[in-house]
């Protein structure tokens, strides 16, 4: 049975920091890219960040990139997004997938594989 667990979301200022983990169990976490959706009421789904299954090659959104960082531990199955300066309008509920690859995450990539069922952000003014 396939399970992606998210946690570390909560309120924040704006201007702080959270980091969200994601902890996978019923596939092999080594065979699967791995990243993060975010989406809020009344806005399209936003593939935030991946990361590659084998080589660590990682992709970020225009919105976030140089304030997010993404990781994983494959020894631990578990993913993390650290999350930086953050913004109200990074307020959102925040989503673990897994797919083969990255593409999934770019704009009209598709769905991918697996999803966890999301930990809210909210970032205040």
């Amino acid at each position: 049975q396939v399970k992606v667990v998210e946690s570390g979301g909560g309120l924040v200022q704006a201007g702080g920091s959270l980091r969200l983990s994601c902890t996978v169990s019923g596939f092999t976490f080594d065979d699967y890219a791995m990243g993060w959706f975010r989406q809020s009421p009344g806005k399209e789904r936003e593939g935030v960040s991946c990361i590659n299954r084998s080589d660590g090659m990682t992709y970020y959104s225009d919105s976030v990139k140089g304030r997010f960082t993404i990781s994983r531990d494959n020894a631990k199955n578990t993913l993390y997004l650290q999350m930086s300066s953050l913004k109200p309008e990074d307020t959102a509920m925040y989503y673990c997938a897994a797919d083969r690859w990255c593409d999934k995450w770019r704009p009209r990539g598709g769905s991918p594989d697996h999803w966890g069922q999301g930990t809210q952000v909210t970032v205040s003014s």
